[in-house]
C-alpha cells in the first residue's frame, strides 16, 4: 500500500480488493514485533485489528501504510480477478501531530504535500471540516484545540486526500467518552461514504460497535480472523475465546 497522493479524488471503492501481506516480519534488535504475518486485509468495510499492548497492531498498521518495511515479507494490493492493484492509504495516529497553523492551514498543507493542485484545496478542505463539525474552527490555531478536535481534525486532514482506506491506530483511546463518540460516529459516516477503515484497539466494546471484520493479534502473530459477529459469538481459538471473555494473555 502507498499513501494518498493524488491530484484527482478517489475513484469508487474497490469491494473485492484486498491488501496481502505474505510471512510479513519486523524485528527491533533481538525483538521480533512482527512474526511472519499471513494475512489479507479487505479495502471494503471495517476491520478491526485487536490484541494486548505490544500485540504489533500498530507496526501492522505502519507497515500496511508503508512507513515501516518488513525486515522479510511482500505487502501488496490484489484485485478482484488477483491482478495487482495500488493501494492509496492515509494514517491517523492516536495523538496527530497538528502544524502550527491553522485548521485549515493543516488541511491544505497535507494536499500541498501530496501534489493536489491548488485549486481543489478549498473544495477538499471545507468538505472534510464539514464531515467531522469542524466547519466553525477554521481560522482558529490547530493546537488550540482540544484532544477530540485534533483527532477530528487529523481524520479530516487524512480525508481529504481522498484514499482509499483510512488506517487508524487507537483513534479514541486518549480521549474522554464523549469526545471518542464524537470520533466513532464521524468514522461511522465515513465507512457509510464508502471509505475503507482499519482500526486497531484493544478496546473490546468499540470493537463489537465498530468492527464489521476483526483481525486479532498476539505478540507478533496472527491469532484469528473472521468476521465481527462470529469472532464475538463463537470464538474459534482458545486464547480468542479468553480475550474476548476479558481474561490476561499468556506471553508465550
Amino acid at each position: 500500500m502507498r499513501s494518498a497522493a493524488l491530484a484527482e479524488p478517489r475513484n469508487p471503492p474497490r469491494k473485492s480488493a484486498v491488501a496481502s501481506l505474505r510471512q510479513v516480519s519486523v524485528q527491533v534488535g533481538a525483538t521480533r514485533i512482527l512474526d511472519g504475518i499471513d494475512l489479507e486485509v479487505s479495502l471494503a468495510g471495517r476491520t478491526v485489528i485487536l490484541g494486548p499492548n505490544g500485540a504489533g497492531k500498530s507496526t501492522l498498521l505502519h507497515v500496511l501504510h508503508g512507513l515501516r518495511t518488513p525486515e522479510s515479507g511482500r505487502v501488496s494490493g490484489i484485485g478482484a480477478q488477483g491482478e495487482p492493484v495500488s493501494v492509496r492509504s492515509a494514517l491517523v495516529f492516536q495523538r496527530p501531530v497538528m502544524l502550527r497553523r491553522s485548521v485549515l492551514g493543516n488541511i491544505e498543507h497535507a494536499l500541498n504535500i501530496a501534489g493536489v493542485p491548488r485549486s481543489q484545496w478549498a473544495h477538499r478542505a471545507q468538505a472534510a471540516l464539514e464531515s467531522v463539525d469542524l466547519s466553525y474552527a477554521t481560522q482558529r490555531p490547530a493546537r488550540s484545540l482540544s484532544g477530540g478536535e485534533q483527532q477530528r481534525l487529523a481524520i479530516a486532514r487524512a480525508q481529504a486526500l481522498a484514499p482509499d482506506c483510512l488506517l487508524l491506530d487507537e483513534p479514541t483511546a486518549s480521549l474522554d467518552p464523549a469526545a471518542g463518540a464524537a470520533v466513532e460516529r464521524h468514522l461511522g459516516v465515513l465507512s457509510r461514504q464508502g471509505f475503507g477503515l482499519v482500526m486497531c484497539t484493544h478496546d473490546l466494546a468499540l470493537a463489537r460497535r465498530f468492527a464489521q471484520h476483526v483481525v486479532l493479534m498476539h505478540r507478533g502473530r496472527i491469532i484469528e480472523v473472521g468476521e465481527a459477529a462470529r469472532f464475538f459469538d463463537a470464538p474459534l481459538t482458545e486464547q480468542a475465546r479468553r480475550f474476548v471473555a476479558g481474561e490476561w494473555l499468556d506471553q508465550t
